[in-house]
């Protein structure tokens, strides 16, 4: 049997989960745009693809408690028969379900937030409304009434979100509990709110209804949970009535990384770990698992009796059958890189996956068998000609693919070199695994010619970008003038002293790159330092309050400079860019904004900051100044009247955006 501790049934007693895997909690966006169909599809397809347990995305028991205005939640009849066709489509593809109840406290995106005590969240503009004892009462009621509308809609179960900084996390820590009373003060006075909803969920549930309780194990805040008062909880949180407690890992807040790619896998099972001897109930892990190795090591190792995964499902819903099948391989990897899911929900969008650009939208695109099999040139082995290629011969169509190049990949092979983008010599291993299990011909090493695409019925471009070249004086003459290229690609020799030239997205992976001796994202050990993590037994919260500066110790001296007035990296991703811009800072990066390129000397460059010259000494200048579509083969087919599909770089140049390339390469694979 492939995996038998991941895929051992989980026996709760009054019902059977089929394996130990959980599905975690995802916002995905698709309740707010009342599209229940796309909806139950959704859930559908996880359940189909084998998971043992789903959770929805949170829930808010009540309109206060909505992550922001218009936030899901089981507030009418109409609510109940929606998610009544979710549940059922859910039990009818072999799952189970549970519903999250989600209070967002102060972290409510409205000028009705409430909270425990009228502190506002570094995250929000809105100061909360302090509850008196009747809201107080008045929520917990919310709470019991969303858990037995679940329950009525057909749900296995519900989870009680506790953790990641939100009402019931603000009850329990004295920053941002100052009450005086009997929810107040004491510990067992803060922890008085969590037991109560969880005990009164129960006496309305009855025995026979999942009830999971996220609990915040690790706060990664100020003043956060001790050790001590986490183990109470759990043990006070099994005898109110939990089946299953499950991890939550640092605050909203938090200025520790917790689910972003350069995270170390598994990062967080040690503090699951610490609480299995303390409690009877299944306890649940989470945090960066996304695949079935570590989460099969991680039960094998007694770290937790499940393993709770989330955006691995929105990579690949089928993520646990193919486990089962022994076909691990062709699980889509989740490279945890937020574009398309956090940084969606963030934003306001829509939730998807970059990987699998299909998620949340399972109900407008699909990959069906083409009516009529043609013969398809696509030129560009990068992600999106090499996604364009895998959908379109998975639909049966006969494809080429071509790249001057002699492996595949394209820029993700520059950006898998980046320390903490690891992950990413997953995914170019995925998808050249599946250009051969789809049988697509590979010609490596081979320029593609507007003759050589004779004969095709259909030709794509995706030649990608080429490095833009700004015009500085001198440079022409600087002997260690590089690009982006020269450096990740070609690994040219980097002198001790840097100047790195655009602030982007590149500018920033090649800051990276050239800071770093060691990456912390295969070192635990080293990442918890360089982050100041440390034991809650030892620290609350698990916050050490600061970096141990031996450890370190930057490879070079790096100028990063943009002509963009403002903060560079400003326009990094909207949940990772603070991360960037923190990992440089801690290497000691110097970032200049507003910068004019005067020019470059034998000694480094002249450049005007703020009205005043500078000259910046650097060994090696590195230009990461931005893009260009490399369309010379679209410009010599359209000269011969010769029809072609133009995507990712090529038809728009940006910052090695892959998850629009490899969208744009989805969406027109399914449509040929």
């Amino acid at each position: 049997m492939h995996y038998p501790q991941l895929l051992n049934p989980m026996e709760l007693g009054f019902t059977t989960l089929r394996n130990r895997v959980v599905m975690g909690s995802m916002h995905t966006g698709l309740e707010e745009k009342g599209d229940w169909e796309a909806v139950a599809r959704f859930y559908e397809e996880r359940a189909r693809g084998g998971v043992g347990l789903i959770v929805t995305g949170g829930m808010a028991p009540n309109r206060e408690g909505g992550v922001y205005p218009g936030a899901a939640g089981l507030y009418t009849p109409e609510d109940i028969e929606n998610h009544r066709s979710v549940t059922k489509r859910v039990h009818d593809a072999g799952g189970k379900i549970a519903m999250q109840i989600l209070h967002a406290g102060r972290y409510a995106y409205s000028k009705n937030c409430v909270a425990p005590s009228a502190i506002k969240s570094p995250i929000s503009p809105f100061v909360p409304k302090e509850l008196d004892a009747q809201g107080i009462e008045e929520q917990i009621e919310a709470y019991v009434v969303a858990a037995q509308r679940a329950q009525e809609a057909g749900y296995d179960g519900v989870e009680v979100m506790g953790s990641e900084g939100y009402l019931i996390n603000q009850f329990l820590v004295t920053r941002t509990n100052k009450r005086t009373d009997e929810w107040g003060g004491s510990y067992e006075n803060r922890m008085r709110f969590p037991i109560e909803v969880v005990r009164r969920i129960r006496e309305a549930v009855g025995r026979d209804f999942i009830m999971i309780y996220r609990l915040s194990m690790i706060d990664l805040v100020p003043e956060g949970s001790s050790w001590g008062e986490v183990v109470r909880l759990a043990k006070a949180i099994e005898k109110a009535g939990a089946t299953i407690i499950n991890t939550g890992v640092g605050w909203h807040e938090a200025r520790i990384p917790t689910i972003a790619t350069s995270v170390p896998r598994g990062a967080f099972t040690w503090v699951t770990r610490k609480i299995m001897k303390d409690v009877s109930i299944p306890v649940v892990t989470s945090n960066r698992i996304n695949h079935p190795d570590i989460a099969e090591e991680i039960l094998a190792n007694g770290d937790a009796d499940m393993v709770s995964m989330a955006r691995p499902f929105l990579a690949d819903p089928d993520f646990v059958r193919k486990a089962a099948d022994g076909k691990a391989a062709e699980i889509a990897p989740c490279i945890a890189c937020n574009q398309a899911c956090l940084d969606h929900t963030f934003s306001g969008k829509l939730s998807t996956c970059l990987v699998n650009p299909r998620a949340c939208h399972e109900s407008t695109l699909n990959y069906d068998l083409a009516q009529e099999s043609k013969k398809i040139a696509v030129v560009g082995a990068g992600p999106a000609g090499m996604m364009c290629s895998i959908i379109a011969a998975q639909r049966g169509h006969d494809v080429t693919l071509f790249d001057q190049d002699k492996v595949l990949g394209g820029q993700l092979n520059m950006a898998k070199k980046v320390p903490g983008k690891e992950e990413f010599y997953g995914l170019v291993e995925w998808f050249s695994n599946e250009l051969q299990r789809h049988n697509v011909a590979l010609l490596m090493g081979e320029k593609a010619s507007p003759e050589r695409l004779e004969g095709y019925d259909e030709v794509v471009v995706a030649t990608g970008v080429v490095p833009r070249q700004p015009e500085i004086e001198g440079q022409a003459s600087h002997p260690n003038v590089l690009s982006y290229i020269d450096v990740l690609k070609r690994g040219e020799g980097v002198g001790q002293n840097v100047a790195v030239i655009g602030a982007g997205g590149i500018g920033f992976d090649v800051s990276e790159f050239l800071t770093s001796e060691h990456s912390a994202t295969t070192d635990l050990e080293l990442w918890k330092a360089e982050w100041g993590v440390g034991d809650p037994e030892d620290v609350r919260g698990g916050l050490l309050g600061g970096t141990k500066s031996d450890c370190i110790k930057p490879a070079r001296n790096v100028t990063l400079m943009q002509r963009k007035a403002g903060k560079p990296g400003k326009a990094l991703g909207k949940t990772t860019g603070w991360i960037h811009r923190a990992n440089l800072h801690k290497k000691g990066v110097k970032m200049l904004g507003g910068v004019s390129y005067e020019k470059i000397t034998p000694t480094g460059i002249l450049i005007t900051h703020h009205g005043e010259e500078k000259h910046i000494e650097a060994d090696t200048i590195v230009l990461c100044a931005g893009q260009l579509s490399e369309r010379t083969l679209v410009d010599e087919l359209e000269a011969r009247g010769k029809p072609c599909h133009v995507i990712g770089g090529a038809e728009k140049a940006g910052e090695l955006d892959a998850k629009r390339a490899i969208d744009q390469g989805a969406r027109l694979a399914a449509r040929l």
